[in-house]
């Protein structure tokens, strides 16, 4: 195997060790987060870093870069509370993937892209239409990270939308069958298209007691 210590990886070039750590932590999450600013205009990006962080309370998180340069998504949750996670697909990759340039605020990237804006019962940040999975939030809190100036946002789910079909009995989301895609380091996108399921897992009879 090709091995990198940490004085390889300071040494390397910038562009090369960005790819390299980007991509080595395995597929990501590939959703669009969906605002819009106090003047009113809407803004959609692409994010990679989206985690689950508990089903009661509903939370979800995702990290943002340092605000030391103009963040739209960030400045935008601040000022109204709300946002709303769409699930990329299959359908919408070069769309989806051109919404992490950078323009100015002033500028919605719905206007830039064949991305649809829409809205769902009030809710005032705008959905991407027809994604697979599709959800509200409401900004909660959100945690300084000191070691590279990160921010971890908290959202709570307020309503979550699911394609017809997706929902399996014991509500599990098959992901595979709304062709939802996954984002391997920057810029590269996987559709998988089967899942393996598989048993809550206890420990084995001879060792349940071990402890006792």
């Amino acid at each position: 195997m090709i091995e990198f210590d940490n004085d390889d990886i300071n040494q390397m070039h910038h562009l090369y060790r960005i790819n390299l750590i980007n991509s080595c932590s395995g597929y990501k999450s590939a959703n669009l987060i969906g605002t819009k600013s106090k003047d009113g205009i809407s803004n959609v990006a692409v994010f990679s870093s989206v985690t689950h962080l508990g089903s009661n309370p509903a939370l979800l998180g995702f990290f943002l870069r340092p605000t030391t340069v103009i963040r739209n998504t960030y400045d935008n949750i601040k000022e109204t509370g709300f946002f709303t996670l769409n699930h990329i697909h299959q359908n919408i990759l070069e769309d989806a993937h051109h919404t992490s340039a950078k323009y100015d605020a002033s500028i919605s990237e719905f206007d830039v892209t064949r991305l649809d804006e829409e809205y769902k019962n009030e809710f005032s940040a705008p959905f991407v239409k027809n994604c697979p999975l599709q959800l509200a939030l409401e900004y909660v809190e959100e945690y300084p990270i000191k070691a590279n100036d990160t921010i971890l946002l908290i959202g709570k789910i307020k309503k979550l939308y699911v394609k017809d079909g997706l929902l399996e009995k014991d509500g599990f989301i098959n992901l595979s069958k709304g062709k939802v895609a996954t984002i391997n380091g920057l810029d590269a996108y996987a559709v998988p298209n089967s899942n393996t399921r598989l048993e809550y897992q206890r420990p084995k009879p001879e060792f349940e007691n071990i402890n006792d």
